[in-house]
């Protein structure tokens, strides 16, 4: 399943008709049955083939029918003349602390006539610069004869570099990335085959850290906390295309995350996979199609010694290497999940994938560069199949959970958000598979399921006090997962009062889902270095209508829990250890932070601010989390049994470095007196304004809490929209009727429902802006508010699901304070015949959203 085959059909063709190209499909050879009870791959049949395994279902995923069977990747025609390329290959050398660094490349050219061919190779490295221009920074032109009918492997002399560009991670750079080009002509021919990849120049080095015993990557030398998640494929039907990856990795670069797992049940993930992970800087693990359910660990053990045919698995394998290894993204190979393959297969894949020299350790490239002129060409690391990356026989070994292959990932369901921060919660380095809950947005179960799946859960109170959710049977056939586990943890939907509707609980699930999976992360960084060196979350995304583990839909609609990450995940970051009541400073770049300030603020339900503290003048080194102060508001003698706590993080010259926000209950506590909070209407004026590149929209907006401030002035900090440097809200004046912009031309005026105003213009550059106020009688934290894009056409119909799908949004699910202005930025392609119209909700607005109506530009 995962060869690729090439057929030459020149003599096949009709050049002057019609060419149809036929395709017998059979059927797998072990597709398994899906036994009563279920399981983890079914009957494990499918594991003797050499094939994906989800197909057979999964606790996340349902079995698929006609499961691997017929073409599932690319058919395409290439045309070459006599002589063409194969599987160049890539690879950079650093030497001198990353300032001479060198490209080698090999190749093979292959003479398909039978006659000679006089070649001349060619091989050119150039950056592009703005508005499409290339400089090109090497090239190289070889004169080579091959003799007809043969392939000759060919290693070009090594290209030298001082200091170019390099790629770096998400969150630690920029993903620079240049332009290979090889090309052979042929004499009396001309130009016969060319080939073309972006390449980024990175050195990636991994090891067991002795400190923590986790693995520990580094990238150009510094050393890289993984924060990412697992991911199985972009669609279960394997309907994959590149618009659909080009979404998926940028919400994981969205959501800070720096690398994806492309977990071993799954498939070889496709080129266009990696080439947005390159563009993004997502690291990728990539693993081969070993797993311990179905190969020799599951229940029933069967398949110990994998499948059928090891050969094919190591051609499979190879392959994959050659078409995989040229990109920067790609990090390491993984023999299994939570398996190892069998003994000769590993032996095999150690043997194959074992390091170059220079690549072996820090040391040993320097000293073989000072003892030689240059290695033969024999030696070069581009003739290695791989040679850079590392390989581990399996997810549990070697800096992996236990490291000697025990069960000791996980676990996979709903915490106490304190928990992720206590000594006890995990005891190794690195965690690869650690998950919880997934539930998505009303909206999405309503377009996905029939009218009997949105009953929510019944709510059945055992005698030892704690919730059993049962959920409705189309739930359990989508693998729901509860958000209660009697005996350990309270349901978390519950303590914001039991729901009433299905959209009652899918928003107290998003409230959830949003603590829960920004506790799990911060947990994580809050002992960075300390205890771990990273944490891979199970799992990011589902391949089909799932209800468990994922951030977003696979409608591509986000969850909270998006919002949740992507805030924890910061490069630099404040938060609250919700063990320890400590504030802790986050730094995670390769740069000190030098007399920045925290600011901590405490907002209560009746719109008061009880506490406020500021530090300043604090020191930060690099690749550290330094505990400041202690938040001290749940001692105090009247401290409310809910809370809001609102951190800021500034440095010397008062911009924003960090924000981030928390409601929280006093010890034993719980959040319902929020359901009464929603009644509480916060006054909410958004400045909008809109441009069209194509057929994308951004839109820029700032989102102002225009209730009185609680804080005296001499204590408040500069507004969050300063963190990005952008201008002042457009003022208005409050002459007794609608807004009034200072525009040069009037505002043309609308009004939506009965608590808002709206004013806008078109100005002369083309860009729309409009303002929209939302009255309200409380001054206090609007909580959780969160923008949707909708398209409404001439023949759209009410019941319909017509959310523009994805949308990316810079922030979500986000609670500005008394007098804060926060802005968020929104980017969607807009389908063909379509008015967009976005809309903020939240929870104390009181029923009433602004609806923001974005004209076609």
């Amino acid at each position: 399943m995962f060869r690729r085959h090439t057929l030459d059909v020149t003599d096949m063709l009709h050049s002057n008709g019609d060419n149809f190209l036929a395709v017998l499909v059979y059927p797998p050879d072990h597709p398994g049955r899906i036994p009563t009870e279920g399981g983890q791959g079914g009957d494990h049949d499918i594991g003797k083939d050499v094939a994906t395994q989800y197909v057979e279902g999964w606790d996340w995923m349902t079995p698929i029918r006609d499961r691997n069977t017929g073409i599932w990747d690319q058919v395409s025609l290439t045309f070459s003349g006599p002589v063409k390329i194969s599987d160049p290959h890539l690879v950079s050398s650093f030497f001198d602390d990353l300032k001479r660094v060198y490209l080698h490349t090999t190749a093979e050219f292959t003479n398909v006539s039978p006659l000679a061919a006089e070649c001349t190779l060619r091989v050119q490295v150039a950056l592009e610069l703005e508005d499409g221009v290339c400089l090109i920074e090497q090239m190289e032109t070889k004169e080579l004869s091959i003799p007809g009918g043969n392939s000759i492997l060919y290693t070009f002399s090594p290209l030298f570099f001082y200091r170019p560009s390099l790629w770096w991670p998400n969150g630690m750079g920029k993903q620079t990335l240049y332009k290979v080009d090889i090309t052979v002509d042929v004499r009396d021919y001309g130009e016969s085959d060319s080939w073309s990849h972006p390449f980024g120049f990175r050195k990636i080095e991994s090891y067991i850290d002795r400190a923590t015993g986790g693995r520990l990557f580094k990238v150009n030398g510094e050393p890289v906390f993984i924060r990412g998640g697992n991911w199985i494929v972009s669609d279960g039907l394997l309907r994959l295309s590149e618009k659909r990856y080009k979404a998926d990795i940028k919400f994981h670069a969205d959501m800070n995350f720096n690398m994806i797992r492309c977990w071993g049940g799954g498939i070889a993930e496709r080129p266009e996979f990696y080439h947005y992970c390159d563009l993004y800087g997502l690291l990728v693990w990539q693993e081969f199609w070993i797993t311990g359910d179905v190969d020799g660990r599951g229940i029933p053990v069967s398949n110990p010694n994998g499948p059928l045919d090891h050969e094919l698995f190591l051609i499979c394998a190879r392959d994959t290497v050659k078409l995989l290894r040229n990109h920067a993204s790609l990090a390491l190979w993984v023999g299994g999940n939570e398996q190892h393959p069998p003994d000769d297969i590993n032996a095999a894949l150690k043997n194959d994938l074992q390091l170059h020299p220079y690549f072996k350790s820090p040391d040993i490239g320097t000293n073989l560069m000072n003892s030689h002129t240059w290695p033969k060409a024999s030696e070069d690391p581009s003739r290695y199949l791989d040679g850079t990356h590392v390989y581990i026989q399996g997810s549990l070994w070697d800096g992996f959970a236990k490291g000697n292959g025990e069960f000791t990932d996980g676990p996979y369901e709903i915490q106490n958000p304190e928990d992720f921060f206590k000594d006890d919660f995990y005891q190794y380095g690195f965690n690869p598979e650690v998950g919880s809950v997934g539930m998505p947005l009303a909206t999405t179960i309503r377009a996905t399921m029939p009218p009997e799946a949105w009953q929510i859960p019944l709510f059945q109170k055992l005698p030892s006090g704690y919730i059993k959710e049962v959920p409705n049977p189309v739930w359990d056939y989508h693998k729901y997962i509860p958000y209660s586990k009697p005996g350990k943890v309270h349901d978390q939907i519950e303590m914001y009062g039991e729901p009433k509707s299905l959209d009652d609980f899918c928003e107290k699930a998003q409230l959830v889902n949003y603590v829960q999976y920004k506790a799990l992360l911060e947990g994580w960084t809050s002992r960075m270095w300390t205890k771990y060196t990273g944490v891979l979350i199970w799992k990011t995304q589902n391949p089909w209508t799932g209800l468990r583990g994922q951030f977003y839909d696979h409608l591509h609609e986000q969850t909270a829990g998006f919002y949740g990450v992507r805030s924890a995940a910061e490069p630099i970051h404040v938060q609250l250890n919700l063990a320890t009541y400590f504030i802790e400073i986050v730094n995670t770049t390769s740069s000190p932070l030098s007399n920045v300030t925290v600011e901590a603020s405490v907002w209560d339900l009746e719109g008061t601010c009880p506490y406020h503290k500021i530090s300043k003048n604090i020191s930060v080194p690099s690749k550290i989390t330094l505990p400041v102060f202690e938040m001290q508001y749940p001692k105090s003698h009247n401290a409310k049994p809910v809370y809001f706590l609102l951190l800021k993080l500034l440095d010397t010259s008062a911009k924003f470095l960090s924000r981030n926000f928390y409601w929280l209950h006093l010890p034993g506590g719980n959040y319902k007196l929020l359901e009464t909070y929603r009644s509480k209407k916060v006054p909410i004026r958004s400045t909008t304004e809109v441009s069209l590149v194509g057929n994308t929209y951004t839109v820029k907006i700032k989102v102002h809490n225009t209730s009185n401030k609680s804080v005296s002035e001499h204590h408040s900090l500069p507004n969050f929209e300063d963190r990005d440097n952008q201008d002042e809200p457009i003022s208005i004046e409050n002459n007794g009727g609608y807004g009034s912009m200072n525009a040069e031309e009037p505002a043309t005026e609308t009004t939506e429902g009965l608590l808002s105003r709206v004013s806008s213009l078109f100005s002369r550059k083309n860009k729309h802006i409009q303002v929209t106020e939302t009255k309200g009688d409380h001054a206090g934290v609007a909580l959780f508010l969160n923008f949707s894009v909708f398209g409404k056409s001439s023949n759209s119909k009410s019941e319909e699901d017509n959310r523009i799908l994805p949308a990316n949004y810079s922030d979500n699910y986000f609670s500005p304070a008394p007098g804060e202005v926060l802005p968020v930025d929104i980017k969607f392609e807009l389908p063909p015949n379509t008015v967009p119209q976005v809309v903020l909700k939240g929870w104390n607005t009181n029923g009433h959203h602004l609806s923001l109506q974005i004209p076609k530009l």
